[in-house]
Protein backbone atom coordinates (compact mmCIF):
# COMPACT_ATOMS: atom_id res chain seq x y z
CA UNK A 1 0.00 0.00 0.00
CA UNK A 2 2.38 2.32 0.89
CA UNK A 3 4.32 1.85 -2.22
CA UNK A 4 1.52 2.68 -4.17
CA UNK A 5 0.71 6.13 -2.63
CA UNK A 6 3.95 7.16 -2.66
CA UNK A 7 4.25 7.06 -6.26
CA UNK A 8 1.02 8.32 -6.21
CA UNK A 9 0.37 10.79 -4.62
CA UNK A 10 3.69 13.06 -5.78
CA UNK A 11 2.60 12.01 -9.60
CA UNK A 12 -0.66 13.90 -9.02
CA UNK A 13 0.05 16.49 -6.46
CA UNK A 14 1.56 18.73 -9.50
CA UNK A 15 -1.34 18.82 -11.77
CA UNK A 16 -3.87 19.12 -8.40
CA UNK A 17 -1.88 22.17 -7.77
CA UNK A 18 -1.75 23.80 -11.66
CA UNK A 19 -5.85 23.39 -11.29
CA UNK A 20 -6.39 25.03 -7.91
CA UNK A 21 -4.10 27.68 -8.85
CA UNK A 22 -5.94 28.17 -12.27
CA UNK A 23 -9.16 27.97 -10.66
CA UNK A 24 -8.40 30.82 -7.83
CA UNK A 25 -6.29 33.41 -10.75
CA UNK A 26 -9.30 32.80 -13.34
CA UNK A 27 -12.47 32.50 -11.09
CA UNK A 28 -15.42 35.65 -11.60
CA UNK A 29 -18.48 35.27 -10.99
CA UNK A 30 -20.78 32.84 -10.34
CA UNK A 31 -24.19 30.80 -11.69
CA UNK A 32 -25.02 32.28 -14.64
CA UNK A 33 -22.27 35.82 -14.07
CA UNK A 34 -19.88 33.30 -14.62
CA UNK A 35 -17.90 33.12 -18.34
CA UNK A 36 -18.60 30.05 -20.62
CA UNK A 37 -14.97 29.66 -20.99
CA UNK A 38 -14.66 28.82 -16.99
CA UNK A 39 -16.08 25.06 -18.17
CA UNK A 40 -13.32 24.73 -20.25
CA UNK A 41 -10.45 24.42 -17.32
CA UNK A 42 -12.83 20.98 -16.58
CA UNK A 43 -12.55 20.16 -19.92
CA UNK A 44 -8.65 20.32 -19.88
CA UNK A 45 -8.86 17.79 -16.89
CA UNK A 46 -11.25 15.21 -18.71
CA UNK A 47 -9.02 15.47 -21.75
CA UNK A 48 -5.80 15.12 -20.53
CA UNK A 49 -7.34 11.96 -18.20
CA UNK A 50 -8.24 10.19 -20.95
CA UNK A 51 -5.44 11.15 -23.54
CA UNK A 52 -3.49 9.55 -20.28
CA UNK A 53 -5.02 6.56 -19.96
CA UNK A 54 -4.72 5.35 -23.85
CA UNK A 55 -0.94 6.37 -23.93
CA UNK A 56 -1.06 4.41 -20.88
CA UNK A 57 -3.10 1.38 -22.23
CA UNK A 58 -0.88 1.29 -24.93
CA UNK A 59 2.44 1.18 -23.02
CA UNK A 60 1.18 -1.52 -21.15
CA UNK A 61 0.40 -3.37 -24.11
CA UNK A 62 3.68 -2.61 -25.73
CA UNK A 63 2.22 -1.29 -28.77
CA UNK A 64 4.06 1.99 -27.80
CA UNK A 65 7.49 0.95 -26.32
CA UNK A 66 9.26 4.50 -26.74
CA UNK A 67 7.61 6.73 -24.92
CA UNK A 68 9.53 9.97 -25.92
CA UNK A 69 8.02 9.78 -29.47
CA UNK A 70 5.23 11.03 -27.18
CA UNK A 71 6.92 13.19 -24.63
CA UNK A 72 9.14 15.20 -26.45
CA UNK A 73 6.70 16.96 -28.71
CA UNK A 74 4.13 17.05 -25.71
CA UNK A 75 7.04 18.93 -23.49
CA UNK A 76 7.60 21.38 -25.99
CA UNK A 77 4.21 22.21 -25.90
CA UNK A 78 4.01 22.03 -22.11
CA UNK A 79 7.26 24.49 -21.46
CA UNK A 80 5.68 27.40 -24.05
CA UNK A 81 2.38 26.86 -21.98
CA UNK A 82 3.90 27.18 -19.25
CA UNK A 83 5.64 30.52 -20.24
CA UNK A 84 2.33 31.85 -21.11
CA UNK A 85 0.54 30.71 -17.95
CA UNK A 86 2.76 33.03 -15.76
CA UNK A 87 2.50 35.91 -17.60
CA UNK A 88 -1.58 35.34 -17.61
CA UNK A 89 -1.14 34.69 -13.79
CA UNK A 90 1.08 38.30 -13.53
CA UNK A 91 -1.54 40.10 -15.51
CA UNK A 92 -5.13 37.92 -14.14
CA UNK A 93 -5.77 41.17 -12.13
CA UNK A 94 -6.33 42.77 -15.61
CA UNK A 95 -8.47 40.10 -17.04
CA UNK A 96 -10.43 39.59 -14.41
CA UNK A 97 -11.85 43.07 -13.51
CA UNK A 98 -14.78 43.55 -15.31
CA UNK A 99 -14.21 40.81 -17.72
CA UNK A 100 -17.10 41.61 -20.00
CA UNK A 101 -16.01 44.72 -21.30
CA UNK A 102 -13.02 42.46 -22.58
CA UNK A 103 -14.81 38.71 -22.75
CA UNK A 104 -12.46 37.35 -25.69
CA UNK A 105 -9.50 38.14 -23.33
CA UNK A 106 -10.71 35.90 -20.70
CA UNK A 107 -12.16 33.51 -23.04
CA UNK A 108 -8.49 33.09 -23.96
CA UNK A 109 -7.04 33.07 -20.77
CA UNK A 110 -9.66 30.17 -20.31
CA UNK A 111 -8.75 28.15 -22.68
CA UNK A 112 -4.51 28.94 -22.07
CA UNK A 113 -5.35 27.21 -18.91
CA UNK A 114 -7.31 24.53 -19.93
CA UNK A 115 -4.39 23.39 -22.44
CA UNK A 116 -1.77 23.69 -20.27
CA UNK A 117 -4.18 21.56 -17.70
CA UNK A 118 -4.55 19.07 -20.18
CA UNK A 119 -1.14 18.92 -21.20
CA UNK A 120 0.10 18.33 -17.64
CA UNK A 121 -2.53 15.96 -16.76
CA UNK A 122 -1.40 14.09 -20.13
CA UNK A 123 2.29 14.24 -19.15
CA UNK A 124 2.42 13.38 -15.34
CA UNK A 125 -0.42 10.61 -14.84
CA UNK A 126 0.52 7.80 -17.23
CA UNK A 127 3.10 6.64 -14.86
CA UNK A 128 1.19 6.45 -12.01
CA UNK A 129 -1.76 4.88 -14.04
CA UNK A 130 0.54 2.38 -14.56
CA UNK A 131 0.90 1.71 -11.17
CA UNK A 132 -2.74 -0.12 -11.67
CA UNK A 133 -0.83 -3.05 -13.46
CA UNK A 134 1.23 -3.97 -10.62
CA UNK A 135 -1.71 -4.35 -7.92
CA UNK A 136 -1.69 -8.49 -8.69
CA UNK A 137 1.50 -10.20 -8.28
CA UNK A 138 1.89 -12.86 -11.41
CA UNK A 139 0.35 -16.31 -10.17
CA UNK A 140 -1.93 -14.62 -7.46
CA UNK A 141 -5.51 -14.69 -7.66
CA UNK A 142 -7.16 -11.64 -8.29
CA UNK A 143 -9.34 -10.76 -4.97
CA UNK A 144 -6.24 -10.94 -1.84
CA UNK A 145 -5.69 -8.68 1.01
CA UNK A 146 -2.59 -7.80 -0.53
CA UNK A 147 -4.06 -6.38 -3.75
CA UNK A 148 -6.85 -4.74 -2.03
CA UNK A 149 -4.53 -3.01 0.35
CA UNK A 150 -2.83 -1.75 -3.41
CA UNK A 151 -5.73 -0.73 -4.92
CA UNK A 152 -5.86 1.48 -1.19
CA UNK A 153 -2.84 3.43 -1.23
CA UNK A 154 -3.52 4.24 -4.89
CA UNK A 155 -6.70 5.74 -3.91
CA UNK A 156 -5.35 7.55 -1.14
CA UNK A 157 -2.76 8.59 -2.86
CA UNK A 158 -5.07 10.71 -5.31
CA UNK A 159 -7.19 11.36 -2.73
CA UNK A 160 -3.89 12.69 -0.84
CA UNK A 161 -3.55 15.01 -3.12
CA UNK A 162 -7.00 16.47 -4.26
CA UNK A 163 -7.23 17.59 -0.33
CA UNK A 164 -3.59 19.31 -0.01
CA UNK A 165 -4.82 20.97 -2.96
CA UNK A 166 -8.03 21.55 -1.65
CA UNK A 167 -6.36 22.89 1.65
CA UNK A 168 -4.27 25.29 -0.06
CA UNK A 169 -7.05 26.77 -1.71
CA UNK A 170 -8.63 27.97 1.22
CA UNK A 171 -6.15 30.45 2.27
CA UNK A 172 -7.35 32.45 -1.14
CA UNK A 173 -9.76 34.47 1.12
CA UNK A 174 -8.19 34.64 4.21
CA UNK A 175 -4.16 35.54 2.63
CA UNK A 176 -3.20 39.26 1.26
CA UNK A 177 -3.86 38.39 -2.43
CA UNK A 178 0.12 39.58 -3.35
CA UNK A 179 0.66 36.68 -1.01
CA UNK A 180 -1.48 34.09 -2.78
CA UNK A 181 -0.24 35.55 -5.67
CA UNK A 182 3.19 34.81 -5.32
CA UNK A 183 2.98 31.25 -4.23
CA UNK A 184 0.96 30.35 -7.68
CA UNK A 185 3.84 31.99 -9.44
CA UNK A 186 6.15 29.81 -7.79
CA UNK A 187 4.47 26.76 -8.56
CA UNK A 188 4.34 27.26 -12.04
CA UNK A 189 8.28 28.04 -12.20
CA UNK A 190 8.64 25.02 -10.76
CA UNK A 191 6.48 23.02 -13.04
CA UNK A 192 8.29 24.79 -16.24
CA UNK A 193 11.44 23.34 -14.55
CA UNK A 194 9.85 19.65 -14.22
CA UNK A 195 9.11 20.04 -18.05
CA UNK A 196 12.22 21.62 -18.93
CA UNK A 197 13.92 19.32 -17.20
CA UNK A 198 12.11 16.31 -19.51
CA UNK A 199 12.70 17.77 -22.39
CA UNK A 200 16.83 18.64 -21.80
CA UNK A 201 16.76 14.95 -20.87
CA UNK A 202 15.25 13.71 -23.94
CA UNK A 203 17.09 15.99 -26.29
CA UNK A 204 20.69 14.94 -24.80
CA UNK A 205 19.31 10.97 -25.19
CA UNK A 206 19.33 12.51 -28.69
CA UNK A 207 23.32 13.06 -28.67
CA UNK A 208 22.60 17.21 -28.36
CA UNK A 209 25.43 18.24 -26.53
CA UNK A 210 25.53 20.69 -22.94
CA UNK A 211 27.76 23.21 -21.89
CA UNK A 212 29.51 21.58 -18.85
CA UNK A 213 27.74 24.23 -16.17
CA UNK A 214 24.18 22.83 -18.20
CA UNK A 215 24.90 19.54 -17.59
CA UNK A 216 25.59 20.27 -13.71
CA UNK A 217 22.28 21.90 -13.37
CA UNK A 218 20.60 19.26 -15.51
CA UNK A 219 21.84 16.72 -13.07
CA UNK A 220 20.70 18.45 -9.90
CA UNK A 221 17.34 18.99 -11.54
CA UNK A 222 17.38 15.14 -12.45
CA UNK A 223 18.30 14.20 -9.24
CA UNK A 224 16.20 16.39 -6.76
CA UNK A 225 12.78 15.89 -8.03
CA UNK A 226 11.37 14.93 -5.15
CA UNK A 227 12.46 18.80 -3.67
CA UNK A 228 10.94 20.36 -6.75
CA UNK A 229 7.78 18.63 -5.59
CA UNK A 230 7.87 19.40 -1.57
CA UNK A 231 9.24 23.21 -2.82
CA UNK A 232 5.61 23.79 -4.73
CA UNK A 233 3.77 22.46 -1.15
CA UNK A 234 6.54 24.75 1.06
CA UNK A 235 6.44 27.93 -1.27
CA UNK A 236 2.17 27.99 0.44
CA UNK A 237 3.97 28.88 3.75
CA UNK A 238 3.89 32.68 2.49
CA UNK A 239 0.28 33.16 1.91
CA UNK A 240 0.05 30.06 5.53
CA UNK A 241 2.13 33.25 7.37
CA UNK A 242 0.04 35.90 5.60
CA UNK A 243 -3.07 34.82 6.46
CA UNK A 244 -2.37 34.25 10.22
CA UNK A 245 -1.32 37.81 10.07
CA UNK A 246 -4.40 39.09 8.64
CA UNK A 247 -6.05 37.36 11.43
CA UNK A 248 -4.30 38.57 13.88
CA UNK A 249 -4.33 42.03 12.73
CA UNK A 250 -8.06 41.56 12.60
CA UNK A 251 -9.70 43.72 15.60
CA UNK A 252 -12.01 41.75 17.51
CA UNK A 253 -12.04 43.59 20.99
CA UNK A 254 -14.39 46.67 22.06
CA UNK A 255 -10.66 48.77 22.29
CA UNK A 256 -9.79 48.26 19.68
CA UNK A 257 -13.05 48.92 17.18
CA UNK A 258 -14.52 52.13 16.68
CA UNK A 259 -17.92 53.08 18.78
CA UNK A 260 -20.66 52.31 15.91
CA UNK A 261 -19.34 49.02 14.94
CA UNK A 262 -22.43 46.74 15.44
CA UNK A 263 -22.23 43.29 17.04
CA UNK A 264 -22.50 41.83 13.75
CA UNK A 265 -19.07 42.89 12.66
CA UNK A 266 -17.57 41.68 15.67
CA UNK A 267 -18.23 38.70 15.00
CA UNK A 268 -17.44 38.42 11.46
CA UNK A 269 -13.94 39.88 12.52
CA UNK A 270 -13.69 36.48 14.98
CA UNK A 271 -14.72 34.24 12.32
CA UNK A 272 -12.45 35.61 9.72
CA UNK A 273 -9.61 35.05 12.35
CA UNK A 274 -10.34 31.77 13.08
CA UNK A 275 -10.74 30.91 9.36
CA UNK A 276 -7.11 32.33 8.71
CA UNK A 277 -5.56 30.49 11.80
CA UNK A 278 -7.29 26.98 10.52
CA UNK A 279 -6.24 27.57 6.94
CA UNK A 280 -2.29 28.43 7.70
CA UNK A 281 -2.40 25.58 10.47
CA UNK A 282 -4.12 22.81 8.03
CA UNK A 283 -1.54 24.00 5.44
CA UNK A 284 1.21 23.88 7.35
CA UNK A 285 -0.37 19.67 8.04
CA UNK A 286 -0.57 19.51 4.30
CA UNK A 287 3.28 20.42 3.68
CA UNK A 288 4.52 18.30 6.70
CA UNK A 289 2.56 15.59 4.82
CA UNK A 290 4.14 15.88 1.83
CA UNK A 291 7.19 16.34 3.10
CA UNK A 292 6.98 12.97 5.01
CA UNK A 293 5.93 10.82 2.18
CA UNK A 294 8.62 12.05 0.20
CA UNK A 295 11.27 11.82 2.81
CA UNK A 296 9.86 8.61 5.32
CA UNK A 297 7.73 7.19 2.62
CA UNK A 298 10.37 6.58 -0.05
CA UNK A 299 13.01 5.91 2.53
CA UNK A 300 10.74 2.90 3.77
CA UNK A 301 10.05 1.61 0.26
CA UNK A 302 13.87 1.92 -1.10
CA UNK A 303 14.99 0.06 2.35
CA UNK A 304 17.28 -3.36 1.02
CA UNK A 305 16.41 -6.17 2.70
CA UNK A 306 18.88 -8.05 5.25
CA UNK A 307 19.41 -11.53 4.69
CA UNK A 308 18.86 -13.51 7.78
CA UNK A 309 21.86 -14.80 9.56
CA UNK A 310 23.20 -18.44 8.90
CA UNK A 311 22.06 -20.82 11.05
CA UNK A 312 24.34 -23.68 12.74
CA UNK A 313 24.43 -27.01 12.03
CA UNK A 314 26.50 -30.35 12.03
CA UNK A 315 29.49 -30.85 9.32
CA UNK A 316 31.68 -34.32 9.90
CA UNK A 317 33.22 -36.37 7.63
CA UNK A 318 32.24 -34.62 4.25
CA UNK A 319 28.18 -34.55 5.26
CA UNK A 320 26.02 -31.81 6.60
CA UNK A 321 22.85 -32.85 8.75
CA UNK A 322 19.89 -31.00 9.51
CA UNK A 323 17.50 -31.90 11.68
CA UNK A 324 13.58 -32.18 10.62
CA UNK A 325 12.68 -30.18 13.97
CA UNK A 326 15.48 -27.23 13.08
CA UNK A 327 13.57 -26.66 9.59
CA UNK A 328 9.89 -27.71 9.79
CA UNK A 329 8.29 -24.42 10.65
CA UNK A 330 7.72 -23.66 7.18
CA UNK A 331 9.92 -20.47 7.23
CA UNK A 332 13.11 -20.02 5.33
CA UNK A 333 16.23 -21.23 6.87
CA UNK A 334 20.00 -20.15 5.58
CA UNK A 335 23.14 -21.79 6.39
CA UNK A 336 26.75 -20.85 5.54
CA UNK A 337 29.76 -23.60 4.58
CA UNK A 338 33.09 -22.83 3.14
CA UNK A 339 33.79 -24.66 0.09
CA UNK A 340 37.76 -26.45 -0.02
CA UNK A 341 38.49 -23.41 -2.75
CA UNK A 342 37.76 -21.14 0.37
CA UNK A 343 34.63 -19.79 -1.87
CA UNK A 344 32.21 -19.12 0.98
CA UNK A 345 28.82 -20.32 -0.09
CA UNK A 346 24.88 -20.22 1.31
CA UNK A 347 22.31 -22.70 0.54
CA UNK A 348 18.55 -22.26 1.69
CA UNK A 349 15.58 -24.69 3.26
CA UNK A 350 12.31 -24.50 3.73
CA UNK A 351 10.03 -27.02 4.15
CA UNK A 352 6.59 -26.40 1.80
CA UNK A 353 3.31 -26.92 1.67
CA UNK A 354 2.96 -30.49 0.67
CA UNK A 355 5.40 -31.57 3.42
CA UNK A 356 8.68 -31.91 1.28
CA UNK A 357 11.45 -29.63 1.43
CA UNK A 358 12.69 -27.13 -1.13
CA UNK A 359 16.55 -27.32 -0.87
CA UNK A 360 18.88 -24.89 -2.81
CA UNK A 361 21.69 -22.61 -3.37
CA UNK A 362 20.66 -19.02 -2.00
CA UNK A 363 21.77 -17.93 -5.49
CA UNK A 364 20.14 -18.21 -9.38
CA UNK A 365 21.90 -18.20 -12.46
CA UNK A 366 19.57 -15.31 -12.89
CA UNK A 367 20.46 -12.95 -10.43
CA UNK A 368 23.84 -14.35 -9.28
CA UNK A 369 24.16 -15.02 -5.54
CA UNK A 370 22.19 -12.08 -4.62
CA UNK A 371 20.09 -14.27 -2.12
CA UNK A 372 16.45 -14.90 -1.06
CA UNK A 373 14.23 -13.60 2.15
CA UNK A 374 11.04 -14.37 3.27
CA UNK A 375 8.52 -11.40 3.59
CA UNK A 376 4.85 -12.04 4.21
CA UNK A 377 4.88 -15.58 4.20
CA UNK A 378 6.99 -15.45 0.49
CA UNK A 379 10.46 -16.23 -0.62
CA UNK A 380 11.57 -13.10 -2.58
CA UNK A 381 14.50 -12.99 -4.77
CA UNK A 382 16.73 -9.95 -2.91
CA UNK A 383 17.84 -8.70 -6.69
CA UNK A 384 14.98 -8.79 -9.09
CA UNK A 385 12.08 -8.62 -6.14
CA UNK A 386 10.78 -11.84 -7.64
CA UNK A 387 8.14 -13.84 -5.74
CA UNK A 388 9.63 -17.39 -5.66
CA UNK A 389 6.95 -20.38 -6.37
CA UNK A 390 7.39 -22.45 -3.29
CA UNK A 391 6.45 -25.56 -5.34
CA UNK A 392 9.42 -24.72 -7.77
CA UNK A 393 11.98 -24.97 -5.02
CA UNK A 394 14.35 -27.46 -5.79
CA UNK A 395 14.13 -27.61 -9.24
CA UNK A 396 16.38 -25.71 -12.03
CA UNK A 397 15.60 -22.82 -14.00
CA UNK A 398 14.30 -18.93 -14.05
CA UNK A 399 15.50 -17.35 -10.83
CA UNK A 400 14.46 -20.31 -8.78
CA UNK A 401 17.75 -21.67 -5.98
CA UNK A 402 19.77 -23.32 -8.03
CA UNK A 403 19.47 -27.22 -6.80
CA UNK A 404 21.91 -29.49 -5.70
CA UNK A 405 21.69 -33.39 -4.32
CA UNK A 406 20.41 -34.48 -1.24
CA UNK A 407 19.14 -37.01 1.18
CA UNK A 408 15.80 -37.29 3.79
CA UNK A 409 15.19 -39.64 5.97
CA UNK A 410 15.76 -40.85 9.46
CA UNK A 411 14.79 -37.65 10.44
CA UNK A 412 16.96 -35.27 8.94
CA UNK A 413 18.36 -33.89 6.09
CA UNK A 414 22.29 -34.90 4.78
CA UNK A 415 24.15 -32.88 1.91
CA UNK A 416 27.80 -34.21 0.41
CA UNK A 417 29.84 -31.06 0.68
CA UNK A 418 31.26 -32.48 -2.10
CA UNK A 419 28.39 -31.45 -4.09
CA UNK A 420 28.53 -28.16 -2.79
CA UNK A 421 32.23 -27.55 -3.45
CA UNK A 422 30.88 -28.54 -7.46
CA UNK A 423 28.94 -25.30 -7.07
CA UNK A 424 31.48 -22.57 -5.46
CA UNK A 425 31.60 -20.82 -8.56
CA UNK A 426 28.43 -19.43 -8.11
CA UNK A 427 29.59 -17.78 -5.36
CA UNK A 428 32.64 -16.48 -6.44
Amino acid sequence: MLEQFVAVMPGTLGPALLVMCMSVMLTVGEGRDKPISSRWRLWGILIGLVAAIVFAGLRASAVINQRTFINYPVLWCCVVIDLLLIVLVFVNRLITRNWRRHAAVMHLANLVAALGIALTVFYALPDVILQLTIWVEPGDPIFTSDMLLRALGFVLGIIASAVIAAIFRTMRSTAVRPAFLSAVLVVLVIQLMQHLTGLLQIMQARTLRFPHIAFVMLAWLINNKSGLIMAQAFIFLIPAVASVVAGLRMPVSAKRLAADVNAATVRKHKAFRRRAIAAAAWSVVAMIGVTATLTLGVAAINQQPTLSPPEAYSLKDGVATIPFSQVEDGHLHRFEYKAKDGTVMRFIIIKKNGGAYGIGLDACENCGDAGYYEKDGKIICKKCEVAINLATIGFKGGCDPIPFPYKTGSGKITIQTADLDALSAHFQ
